[in-house]
């Protein structure tokens, strides 16, 4: 009883988590294309080149991200995290003293691997081992940390920034400390494997009972469960569910990518507007994550994924207007606000959606598995999206006309291709062995 009455640690683990998550999303994507502008004044860049240090980052993170998982399998998560949050820490302290892009391009190189062992991956699967009642709202609560960093650390070290005699290099550097104390030692002296490492339960409660099949970390597949396992893998479901959240991420991160340098080189506001109207858009996600989030418990995941989706490509062809027979990208100060809003919602729900329609689809047995593929996929479009839009503005002279064009047209691809996602019904036998059982006796 008296257990009962106490703190249950698992909280400080799920802040602890919150906090990585938090820090290392936003210092390795969302801060560093809020610097894209100043990058391409300091080193003489063009979009592509500078665009090349979160492509880096986002490619090399997709190929690792297996690994990560074997090796989580293999020596534990907290381990993994560890190694991965001082790789990350080592990493943010050396950028603020890069000399060059081609320094750039390492560093992120290096934030692949810190991601992928600290990032989305291993705070789920912690606080998925700690909670079991409260788990939705635990991993909504890590989730949504990341949107809540885009929001507000680049407004944070925008003062420094801009300031001449500051710059951008005090102000990472200053992020920098900030990780060492706020997310290097909650993982070293807060955060723990598992309630049972401390002889206590999921969510604090003696009752609570832990099931093998939504434990997330990988299990060995039980032999009588490879012919599911293979019918989830080749069903239509899955290359439907990849194919969209491919396309999601591919606008989603495209667009996160170059938005800061239409704000500021084409559409001609200031730094501090455009660092402003970037943030709007991690606000609304922090929003969109929990409201679409709320609206899942109400209707099916797959439609909450469809409406949030709509959302997006809404806000994407809010970046549009008509100008005598011509479409151009508008300059207009309102619209340009409502796309952030709308953007922004979209963009947190269905980042939300797409794992909660992944286990409603599959199951929990194999999640682990499903979304190591969904994740392979989403990080090499949103790779190539980061690439492919500022060179096609590059070839277009600075205008990034065709290439948002080309993010709302990926965007309605993935509104279809969520449409035909339909659970799969998983058989327990082959075809084969079921006509060997009952016809051929």
């Amino acid at each position: 009883m008296h257990q009962k009455n106490t703190f249950f640690y698992g909280w400080y683990v799920a802040i602890s988590c919150s906090l990585v998550y938090f820090f290392v999303n936003s210092m390795t994507l969302f801060v560093p294309q809020n610097l894209f502008p100043t990058f391409i004044e300091e080193f003489s860049l063009t979009r592509e080149e500078v665009s090349l240090t979160v492509r880096n980052t986002l490619l090399f993170a997709a190929f690792l991200s297996p690994i990560s998982g074997i090796l989580i399998d293999k020596v534990g998560v907290t381990v993994v995290m560890r190694i991965g949050i001082i790789i990350m820490a080592l990493t943010y302290s050396f950028y603020p003293f890069a000399s060059s892009i081609e320094t750039l391009y390492r560093l992120h190189i290096l934030m692949a691997a810190g991601l992928v062992m600290s990032g989305l991956g291993p705070n789920v699967i912690l606080v998925s081992n700690w909670f079991k009642k409260h788990r939705g709202k635990v991993v909504g609560m890590v989730i949504a940390s990341s949107s809540l960093g885009g929001a507000t650390l680049p407004l944070l070290i925008s003062p420094i920034v801009n300031n001449p005699e500051w710059g951008w290099r005090w102000g990472f550097g200053l992020l920098s400390i900030c990780f060492w104390i706020f997310a290097v030692i909650p993982v070293y002296k807060v955060i723990r494997p598992s309630p049972e490492s401390m002889g206590l339960h999921p969510d604090g409660n003696q009752e609570t009972q832990v099931d093998g099949s939504e434990i997330l970390t990988g299990q060995p597949i039980e032999e009588k469960d490879r012919t599911r396992f293979k019918d989830a893998l080749f069903s239509r479901a899955l290359f439907c569910l990849g194919i969209g959240s491919a396309c999601l991420w591919f606008a989603i991160q495209g667009l996160n990518s170059q938005i800061r340098i239409f704000f500021e080189l084409d559409v001609g506001f200031t730094a501090q507007q455009s660092v402003l109207l970037f943030s709007i858009i991690y606000w609304f996600s922090f929003i969109g994550k929990f409201s679409f989030g709320a609206l899942s418990d109400r209707l099916p995941k797959r439609t909450v994924l469809f409406i949030s989706s709509c959302v997006l490509f809404i806000g994407s062809l809010l970046l549009f207007e008509v100008s005598g027979n011509e479409l151009i990208l508008t300059k207009n100060t309102m619209q340009l606000s409502l796309f952030t809003i709308f953007f922004g919602l979209g963009f947190g729900g269905s980042f939300s959606m797409i794992q909660l329609v992944a286990v409603e689809t599959f199951g929990k047995q194999y999640l682990g598995r499903v979304l190591g593929i969904i994740s392979m996929v989403d990080g090499l479009a949103a790779a190539g999206a980061t690439q492919l839009l500022a060179a096609m503005a590059d070839d277009a002279s600075g205008s990034y006309l065709q290439a948002f064009g080309l993010v709302a047209m990926v965007t309605l691809l993935g509104i279809i291709n969520v449409f035909f996602i339909k659970p799969i019904k998983i058989k327990s036998k082959s075809i084969q062995e079921w006509i060997n059982l009952h016809v051929c006796e």
